[in-house]
């Protein structure tokens, strides 16, 4: 009746459908999901490391908006599971680990197929999901299987636009503040850094990067050190806007002024990045479109078993503010706000 079955009369389908509309009745979703097969139920694992707000992170927000709209607008929910950090589970270690599993804990809740960021690719319960047939999409993260697809943006394009930039400018000694080197983010837009500086005929200076975790303190930490040397990079990379803002602070508790003493670039475009002062020039992300992508690859691959796992790049393009600063002194800094790709 529910499901638009040919086999039943229109004079009964009309009289059942104006019982429903007098008694505001709701087909049980979990009675309708027995007749189709499907619980409309799309799994979100977000998982970041122990002691980092992931909820909070603005990247991993806008992402869960565009895939919250794409999969939303087709009928279907998120369900978002938590994740227990290692040591702190509660009850016996069995019981705990047993309710940590990313796989048995999608087939309880039956869910028609899964998003996974943040995740450790290595993890073996990550590795089980891969393996499960179950549909999976994943957001920056180069994980693949049989039923398993990702959607990243174009990290290295980005990161090398973002140090070209600076090079563009006059700059010729640039740092990295990296992400973490486990991460697939954190890795391409290392080799991001390092082509741009091969292009422009620069020299790889090892004491030029440092390795940050995407969070402000690590950027924070990094200026430090990068400001400590000898010879301080008269530009800064930061793999993320985050650790650009923690760069920031650093530079101004040093009495040194952004853009005039150093330049600072950014990853993401977050919305805080153009309330800084002063406004982070910046690699824009299209966050809510790698949420959109992961969620509209997931419906084709449930709608179709046979369909091979989708793999995306999605473009980024550089938005030049205030913090990036040409060499020569006596001229002005980038001004405003630019869009290039």
């Amino acid at each position: 009746m529910f499901n638009g079955y040919p086999d039943v009369a229109p004079e009964t389908r009309e009289r059942v459908l104006a019982a429903i509309r007098a008694h505001d009745f709701t087909p049980m979703h979990a009675a309708r999901s027995l007749v189709t097969g499907r619980t409309h139920v799309i799994g979100v694992v977000l998982e970041t490391g122990a002691g980092h707000p992931d909820l909070q992170h603005p990247f991993f927000q806008e992402v869960l908006v565009g895939l919250k709209r794409t999969v939303g607008g087709v009928g279907f929910d998120l369900l978002l599971f938590t994740v227990r950090p290692a040591g702190n589970a509660s009850g016996p270690e069995g019981a705990s680990r047993g309710s940590q599993r990313y796989l048995v804990r999608a087939r309880q809740h039956r869910v028609d197929g899964l998003v996974v960021m943040g995740v450790d690719p290595h993890d073996p319960e990550v590795e089980e999901l891969t393996a499960s047939g179950i549909p999976t999409m994943a957001v920056d993260l180069d994980l693949r299987g049989g039923r398993t697809g990702h959607v990243t943006s174009d990290n290295v394009g980005g990161a090398a636009r973002a140090v070209g930039h600076l090079v563009e400018l006059g700059h010729r000694r640039i740092a990295l503040i990296a992400g973490p080197s486990n991460t697939r983010p954190g890795i391409e837009r290392l080799l991001g850094y390092r082509r741009a500086l091969d292009r422009a005929g620069l020299e790889h200076l090892p004491e030029l990067v440092r390795e940050g975790d995407f969070y402000p303190q690590s950027g924070y930490a990094a200026m430090l050190a990068l400001l400590d040397l000898p010879e301080p990079p008269t530009a800064v990379f930061a793999a993320a806007d985050l650790m650009a803002a923690g760069a920031l602070r650093a530079i101004a508790e040093r009495g040194q002024s952004c853009p005039r003493d150093i330049s600072v670039v950014g990853f993401d475009d977050v919305e805080l990045a153009g309330l800084l002062q002063p406004p982070l020039t910046t690699i824009r992300q299209d966050k809510q479109g790698l949420g959109s992508a992961a969620g509209d690859a997931l419906m084709r691959m449930i709608a179709d078993p046979e369909l091979e796992p989708p793999i995306g790049v999605v473009p980024v393009e550089l938005v030049a503010r205030d913090s990036s600063y040409v060499v020569s002194r006596g001229r002005s800094p980038t001004h405003g706000e630019g869009v290039a790709g």
